[in-house]
């Protein structure tokens, strides 16, 4: 059973349900504006759903609901907000205007948000940054809940990447994809659902491959690729992570103590401008670049984000976005302030 909402009435809600919880109007409006954007591109596990996650960390008082980030000036190329304990999307619009006139001063410039609560998928980041006419990476860890290769208990995080290049015409060449074999939302989805999750997606408490997926969140998922993933992922935590001076995913598991509240830790963005790259030659090689995408979509690939794209074109053109009747439910009850909140 599913339930249809206009886009306004999805806006609307996600800034409702975050203001009743205790979120101020400037975080309910950046994390909406993130929520809302997933929907819309049929971002299942990063869409409304997150709500949940969202006022269940506030009500477990892990994240701030209202701390106003702090933006520093840290060298020419690099800035620094920290989110104060409170969820990063505020922080990451404060800090993004800051990081786009760094990049296109110096070429490359980085944004690091410390001491922030991440729940969000990193695509709407690179792309806002890539409108702006640069190529954008984003790299963030998360809660230990991934086993890396060979290994049977959780070390790393979800450990996502995201990278975005703008494109003379229409949409930028996006991807976004978390290190593990799966988002831990996808496996979320699924347990809500009563679905089993496919096999390498995740190990039980004892180790053993489970297409459950109860049994996997209670035990430990698995990398993409083997020990590729698992090499990506490592190079995350260390990005994200001491570089920026901020936690690794097995001490933001620890920060957490069981509270089953969203991640505790940093993100690092990364921007560079291919005009002062390309130099004078910015239109050759820019080109050259479309000549690369031709070739993939020339064979009947496709692009990473293609999907996405698609799902947004219905999306504004039906003026609509669809969840399961259950999950609307459940956002509703959360417009009672009394209403207890359940892990998600």
């Amino acid at each position: 059973m599913t339930y249809s909402l206009t886009l306004d009435e999805a806006w609307d809600l996600s800034v409702r349900v975050l203001e009743t919880a205790g979120f101020s109007p400037a975080h309910a409006a950046a994390i909406s504006r993130t929520i809302w954007a997933g929907q819309r591109d049929e971002c299942h596990s990063h869409g409304l759903y997150r709500l949940l996650v969202c006022t269940h960390t506030l009500k477990t008082g892990k994240v701030s609901p209202d701390a106003e980030p702090v933006v520093s000036d840290a060298a020419p190329g690099l800035v620094r907000v920290d989110a104060k304990g409170a969820y990063s999307l505020l922080a990451y619009e404060t800090g993004r205007p800051v990081l786009i006139d760094k990049a296109k001063t110096v070429g490359l410039a980085a944004l690091a948000i410390n001491h922030c609560y991440h729940f969000s998928a990193l695509w709407p980041e690179v792309e806002a940054i890539a409108e702006a006419g640069l190529v954008a990476m984003a790299m963030t860890p998360s809660h230990a809940w991934v086993a890396p290769h060979g290994g049977t208990k959780g070390v790393f995080g979800t450990n996502p990447l995201a990278f975005a290049w703008p494109r003379p015409e229409g949409n930028p060449f996006v991807f976004d994809f978390a290190t593990s074999a799966a988002a831990r939302g996808e496996i979320e989805l699924h347990r809500r659902a009563g679905k089993p999750i496919p096999q390498g997606w995740g190990l039980d408490r004892d180790g053993r491959p489970t297409t459950d997926a109860e049994a996997a969140m209670q035990g430990a998922m698995l990398t993409f690729g083997g020990h590729k993933g698992s090499a990506l992922s490592a190079m995350i935590e260390l990005m994200a992570g001491p570089l920026i001076g901020d936690f690794l995913s097995l001490e933001s598991m620890a920060y957490d103590g069981g509270a089953g509240a969203t991640p505790y830790h940093g993100e690092l963005i990364l921007a560079f401008d291919p005009k002062v790259f390309m130099g004078p030659d910015h239109g050759v090689h820019s080109a050259r670049a479309e000549a690369l995408f031709d070739a993939i979509l020339g064979q009947g690939a496709r692009l990473p984000s293609q999907r996405r794209y698609e799902a947004r074109a219905r999306s504004l053109t039906s003026n609509s976005v669809t969840i399961p009747r259950k999950l609307y439910s459940d956002l509703v009850a959360l417009l009672d302030p009394t209403t207890e909140s359940k892990p998600f």
